[in-house]
């Protein structure tokens, strides 16, 4: 795939993304499109949101868990980038506006204190480099119509990121156990999903690692100051206006989200 092409397909993502439509998937209109060029998409995307203003402040590690796996049919796992104009805090609403056809999953943040950047990272540095954990809600969503993506279409769009919302309370990782704690997630009061740490490719510490040792390959760190998503811990929950979803995590805290 030539450099021209893959410009005009993270333009047209970005131009999805900020217009609210949609796109058929790229892996039917350009069947030879490689993960590898799906990534340089996603960095033209990217390049497009911090040319508008955005910066970015994080990474999320993304279909992680055998229930997202399945549900998409992606069995790999990826990563794209976080923002400042993804962020929402404990509580607040989000527009409906801002997003397409949005889902909601349950995760551990991981907060860096310091810089990990592979080849070698082992779930043992993660805990090492980490400031603190806390419960958080990334809204996952899909500039490609009806969710019909393989591995290249969401790697190209960003890994289906929307927005996240972190919760208001950090914990030391070493203080809980992540593997096991349970996760409840409730929307309008009632529980639509269950979990626990170890959804997220065994342990969510292993899921940074494989992050930092992925990025490591292409001279990319995590840096000291950054939130690492690092992946559902149960099936996505399809969400709309007017729900209201809270998030539980054993150990480490809740996150309230509601949509407007």
């Amino acid at each position: 795939m030539d450099q021209a092409t893959i410009e005009r397909l993270g333009d047209e993502l970005y131009t999805a993304l900020t217009t609210g439509e949609v796109l058929d998937p790229l892996t039917t209109r350009h069947p030879e499109i490689t993960i590898e060029e799906a990534y340089h998409v996603q960095q033209r995307m990217l390049a497009r949101r911090l040319a508008a203003g955005e910066r970015v402040v994080g990474k999320k590690i993304g279909v992680t868990s055998a229930a997202v796996m399945n549900m998409l049919g992606v069995y790999q796992p990826d990563f794209g980038y976080l923002t400042d104009g993804m962020l929402y805090n404990e509580g607040e609403a989000i527009p409906m506006s801002r997003l397409i056809q949005p889902k909601a999953e349950g995760e551990i943040a991981f907060m860096l204190k310091r810089d990990l950047k592979g080849p070698g990272v082992t779930a043992a540095d993660v805990l090492a480099a980490t400031e603190g954990v806390m419960t958080c809600f990334e809204i996952v969503d899909s500039r490609i119509r009806d969710w019909k993506i393989k591995i290249q279409d969401t790697v190209a769009d960003n890994a289906s990121c929307g927005v996240f919302v972190l919760g208001d309370r950090l914990v030391d990782p070493r203080k809980v156990d992540l593997n096991t704690c349970g996760m409840v997630l409730e929307k309008n009061g009632e529980i639509v999903a269950t979990g626990a740490g170890a959804a997220a490719l065994g342990a969510p510490a292993n899921a940074v690692a494989w992050l930092a040792n992925m990025l490591g390959s292409l001279d990319i760190p995590l840096k000291a100051g950054e939130v690492i998503l690092s992946g559902s811990l149960a099936a996505m929950v399809p969400v709309k206006a007017g729900d209201n979803l809270r998030v539980t995590i054993g150990g480490i805290g809740g996150c309230s989200v509601r949509f407007v």
